[in-house]
């Protein structure tokens, strides 16, 4: 007959280490289902760092803008100097072959002059030093010769600012490759923030943006400010017709802005070149530093690195293009994000 024995029964030790256990783990659930709705950030949360991220992103943008327009600049002067080291190396040539072609005629007249000989197998800027010798060469000799030291002089100079002008645009290169990752690091991550947001929260922001457009229109339309100038007034209607046009970092236009992209755009069509970056911008004429002496047309700009800049449209109202997301539109000079600075009247 089979015994039969009670099952073994589990040591207190072991019963308490498992209830002790199973209550902590009930209490950590209930800590992140509780913790679980906070962690999600609200809209304005959201809104908030989208804001600084775009904010950031500008800032990289316009430094971004400043070393393209730098790299530029330096390509244009590489090439100007190449092609005029290329011009002075055929005239270098040509004076040589002059020299050349009177050693040919001494050789037929009776052998080559020997002090014309050290030339042609050495160095002019040695032989040249060397005074005394210049008494055995025929004036248009000595004139050539003159003029060879000269043009291999320049020639070293120009090739010695080629190199240096090489390595800034290296550099400049560079610099432009790590603020384009920069700026599309700062939009990646506010993308991510915006990702986490629901339809309804979405649309309630996009709602947000469009009243206060709406309500920066009719203050613009009930404004009664003057043109600073009639190309200032060329300039700032030429802007307005981009009203809808989408921001995009580096653009200037015609199809896409980012703002001193706008606002030189803007300028160029009213005839008047103004810098590129925003920066550069503010010395583009005479400074306002008072809001209430701003014209319709002047360059108003924010931020206390001047990253920002639109033109002055009226009745406290500014038509830029914001930032990504975005389109160039009118907004009140108090929403812009960052305090006015001052204002430029081109």
């Amino acid at each position: 007959m089979a015994s039969h024995r009670r099952p073994k029964q589990p040591s207190r030790t072991r019963v308490t280490v498992l209830t002790t256990a199973a209550a902590a783990a009930v209490a950590l659930s209930s800590q992140a289902a509780n913790a679980a709705p906070s962690e999600k950030p609200s809209k304005d949360e959201v809104k908030a760092k989208v804001d600084k991220l775009y904010q950031e992103a500008e800032q990289a943008t316009e430094k971004y803008n400043g070393a393209k327009e730098k790299q530029e600049k330096l390509q244009k002067e590489i090439s100007t100097i190449q092609d005029n080291v290329a011009r002075g190396q055929e005239e270098l040539n040509e004076l040589r072959d002059g020299l050349g072609s009177m050693a040919s005629s001494q050789y037929r007249s009776g052998g080559i002059d020997p002090s014309l000989q050290l030339f042609l197998s050495a160095d002019p800027d040695n032989y040249l030093d060397k005074a005394s010798t210049l008494d055995q060469l025929s004036g248009q000799q000595v004139e050539t010769l003159k003029k060879v030291q000269e043009k291999q002089r320049d020639l070293a100079q120009q090739r010695a600012e080629a190199s240096e002008k090489l390595k800034d645009l290296s550099a400049t290169r560079t610099e432009l490759g790590k603020k384009k990752k920069e700026v599309q690091g700062k939009l990646s991550s506010a993308q991510k923030l915006l990702n986490s947001l629901t339809a309804q929260e979405k649309a309630a922001l996009q709602a947000d943006e469009q009243r206060a457009t709406r309500s920066s229109e009719r203050q613009v339309l009930t404004g009664t400010g003057t043109p600073a100038s009639g190309r200032a007034a060329a300039a700032f209607a030429a802007a307005q017709s981009k009203l809808g046009t989408p921001y995009v970092y580096g653009a200037t236009g015609p199809s896409s802005f980012d703002c001193s992209g706008l606002t030189s755009w803007a300028y160029a069509q009213a005839g008047v070149g103004i810098p590129r970056t925003s920066e550069a911008q503010t010395g583009a004429g005479t400074r306002i530093s008072s809001m209430s002496q701003l014209q319709v047309g002047d360059l108003v700009f924010f931020f206390n690195d001047l990253h920002h800049v639109g033109l002055y449209a009226g009745n406290g109202q500014v038509l830029h293009a914001p930032r990504t997301g975005t389109v160039v539109r009118y907004e009140s000079m108090s929403t812009i994000g960052g305090p006015f600075m001052f204002g430029v009247r081109v």
